[in-house]
């Protein structure tokens, strides 16, 4: 990708090797211990294991909560600048696209867990997006999973990835995420994977059409690039990552779509540029 002298955005929030708040310089407060008391009277639970499990949670938000050190600010080592430079590129096709219904999302960078509107999260569930406080959330060593366990390196697969989450900043802007959520709470597990799966693809084609217009307006692509994504949608295919760690396939605990179909809706993005092509809910076949 061409990025050198493009425009970062300010939309970014480089939460990386922030030192943990503690409370009370350490160890459980004694609001937790006669909280924890309280628990093992009502429960008959034993109050030392009430106290540990209200210590692991206390231990995930002091992962991700920032120090008293110093404020949060933008990046400023190499993948942090090329997160920033995607992001800015995203908020400049979506806004051409959607105008004044477009309201940018920020992008946080994170290292082992993070706090949102989400709750606490770790690093380990992937990049995400919360649609309670418009916020992506990625650890960039997740690039470097891609690379080499998953076989889906380049720089391109990587915006890929900020790009994805994007779209789905984009369903929750239009209202499908809302429509989708709401859905999924009255049907079935095996039906709200399928609901999940067609959003995950939508999310996939609103990524390829990001980066139709970062190549025909900006020309931010470079020969090789679009193959990048598409060997990056097929490497994080529900099929290809359960046969790794499973053995064998299960479509219907699918929550994101084959390699195939990932391929399918990403190049569907990236060969047209038309948002509406990516209604993915209104198709029979994935």
């Amino acid at each position: 990708m061409r990025i050198d002298h493009q425009r970062e955005s300010d939309n970014i929030e480089d939460r990386r090797g922030l030192g943990p708040a503690r409370i009370g310089r350490g160890g459980l407060g004694i609001g937790t211990v006669v909280l924890a008391l309280a628990v093992s009277y009502f429960t008959g639970i034993n109050p030392l294991t009430v106290m540990n499990l209200l210590s692991g949670v206390q231990n995930m938000t002091e992962l991700s909560a920032p120090s008293e050190s110093g404020p949060i600010g933008a990046p400023q080592d190499q993948l942090g600048k090329f997160a920033s430079v995607v992001l800015a590129d995203t908020e400049t096709t979506w806004r051409n696209l959607l105008g004044l219904r477009y309201e940018e999302p920020r992008l946080v960078l994170f290292s082992g867990a993070v706090q949102s509107a989400c709750g606490t999260t770790s690093s380990a569930v992937g990049p995400f997006y919360c649609p309670n406080d418009h916020r992506v959330y990625l650890d960039l060593a997740f690039f470097d999973e891609m690379a080499h366990r998953l076989g889906a390196a380049g720089d391109f697969a990587q915006a890929y990835v900020i790009a994805h989450e994007v779209g789905h900043h984009v369903q929750n802007l239009l209202g499908v995420a809302e429509k989708v959520h709401r859905l999924r709470r009255q049907v079935s597990e095996v039906e709200a994977n399928a609901l999940s799966v067609r959003m995950e693809l939508q999310a996939d084609c609103y990524a390829g059409i990001w980066g139709h217009h970062a190549n025909r307006e900006r020309n931010l692509i470079e020969p090789g690039d679009f193959e990048e994504g598409l060997r990056a949608a097929a490497a994080i295919g529900d099929d290809r990552l359960q046969k790794m760690s499973r053995g064998h396939v299960q479509p219907e605990s699918w929550t994101h779509g084959s390699s195939e179909q990932r391929m399918t809706w990403l190049k569907r993005g990236l060969e047209s540029g038309d948002p509406s092509i990516c209604n993915t809910f209104d198709r029979k076949r994935l």
